[in-house]
């Protein structure tokens, strides 16, 4: 069975995202900052790239929380992650 958890910590989440060669993104909105991402392989073309200080700029700003699952079911590295209101 796989199982997920939920981060708030910067460096856990950087680290998460660069063993899954993924980078921090976001989907610019009319709202500040926009919706945040972690972009995998090939650039997706509705992310814009962003730097990791205004990635956890936006992440503290809008009170976020990184859920994330470290292995899939069948034990490969998993790249799922979404993120969430902080409790």
């Amino acid at each position: 069975m796989s199982s997920s958890e939920t981060t708030t910590d910067h460096l856990k989440i950087r680290k998460w995202a660069e063993e899954r060669d993924g980078r921090p993104a976001a989907i610019r909105t009319r709202g500040k900052g926009g919706v945040l991402r972690i972009d995998f392989g090939e650039k997706e073309e509705e992310f814009d790239e962003i730097d990791w200080d205004e990635f956890f700029k936006i992440f503290d700003a809008n009170k976020l929380a990184f859920l994330y699952q470290e292995k899939t079911k069948d034990g490969k590295t998993s790249r799922f992650n979404k993120f969430v209101e902080r409790d």
